[in-house]
C-alpha cells in the first residue's frame, strides 16, 4: 500500500476555485483507476470523480462540468480542479485507490 497525502482544501465564496492535490508515497502507475470521493457531515461518503490509467473519466452528475481529475503518474499525483464552487460542495474530500488506505482528506468549505 502507499500513503495518501490529500491537500489544497481551504476557505472559498460561492463561485470560486480551488485545486485539490492527492501525493502517493510511492508509484501509482499500476492502479487502473483513481477517484476523488467527499463526506460531508451526516451524509455517505461518495464518489465526486474518476479517472482511469488510459485518461478516461467519470464525474457525479452533482459537479460535471465543474470539476476535472487528472493523473500525473510521473509525479505519482492525482488533482481536482473545482470551479463554480457551490455551499452544498462543502466536505471532507478524499483521494481513493483499490485495494488501498484512505488518506485524511482535505476540508473544502464553501460559504459567503
Amino acid at each position: 500500500q502507499v500513503q495518501l497525502v490529500e491537500s489544497g482544501g481551504g476557505l472559498v465564496q460561492p463561485g470560486g476555485s480551488l485545486r485539490l492535490s492527492c501525493a502517493a508515497s510511492g508509484s501509482i502507475f499500476r492502479f487502473n483507476v483513481m477517484a476523488w470521493y467527499r463526506q460531508a457531515p451526516g451524509k455517505q461518503r461518495e464518489l465526486v470523480a474518476a479517472i482511469t490509467s488510459g485518461g478516461s473519466t467519470n464525474y457525479a452528475d452533482s459537479v460535471k462540468g465543474r470539476f476535472t481529475i487528472s493523473r500525473d503518474n510521473a509525479k505519482n499525483t492525482v488533482f481536482l480542479q473545482m470551479n463554480s464552487l457551490k455551499p452544498e460542495d462543502t466536505a471532507v474530500y478524499y483521494c481513493f485507490l483499490p485495494l488501498n488506505s484512505w488518506g485524511q482528506g482535505t476540508q473544502v468549505t464553501v460559504s459567503s
